[in-house]
């Protein structure tokens, strides 16, 4: 069974927040890759969210067309993935009949353990849609589809905490995000975190608690 994690945080500010949980793209490979909201929930002052998840990975599409900071990414497709399997860790990407579609397939190359691949085919129209990854059937990088690419995403799980106004699949500019933290799970598989009235952050770990 896969190790779930957990993030508990308490909206302690003084008026309604969507909480968005999402990932950086540290070391990730894939150039102009962009993070997506990945997991939001709304919450009102001195209520409670508890987000839950699990190192289980897919590839994702969406019909987007140009792929910005404020676009939606609603998924068309999930298809599962596991970077430590070469069986599961590459897929094509298609365009036939005037519609996207993943189909089984190898990608360019000698595909490595560790890393997930995405080989969009001739036929995939230029910005129409974005192709990604993401985790517990869930977006969180995506990227805008070109003809003849081979994709090589290489995940480093890097989990922020921000609040403010998004929705799910919102494609974030992470340099713009003034009052976001870094979850850092050294010490386990659950966090909790406080946002302040002052809009700053208290992080709690297993062995310690610190302020942000």
């Amino acid at each position: 069974m896969p190790t779930q994690y957990s993030l508990t945080v308490r909206n302690e500010s003084t008026q309604r927040q969507d909480l968005c949980v999402y990932q950086q793209p540290v070391d990730l490979g894939v150039r102009n890759a962009m993070s997506l909201a990945w997991m939001t929930a709304p919450a009102w002052p001195h209520t409670t969210v508890t987000f839950e998840w699990t190192l289980d990975y897919c590839f994702t599409w969406s019909y987007t067309g140009e792929l910005k900071p404020g676009t939606r990414f609603r998924a068309q497709e999930v298809v599962r993935a596991n970077p430590q399997d070469l069986t599961t860790n590459q897929i094509l990407f298609d365009y036939t009949d005037g519609a996207h579609r993943f189909v089984p397939g190898k990608a360019f190359g000698v595909p490595e353990l560790g890393s997930l691949y995405i080989r969009e085919l001739p036929t995939v129209p230029a910005d129409g849609a974005a192709v990604g990854i993401g985790m517990s059937n869930s977006g969180v990088f995506a990227v805008q589809a070109q003809p003849n690419e081979n994709l090589v995403f290489t995940p480093h799980p890097s989990y922020w905490l921000t609040a403010g106004t998004y929705v799910h699949g919102q494609v974030l500019d992470v340099e713009q995000i003034s009052n976001s933290v870094e979850l850092q799970y050294n010490a386990g598989f659950e966090m909790s975190a406080v946002l302040h009235p002052d809009n700053t952050w208290s992080i709690s770990t297993g062995t310690q608690s610190v302020a942000a």
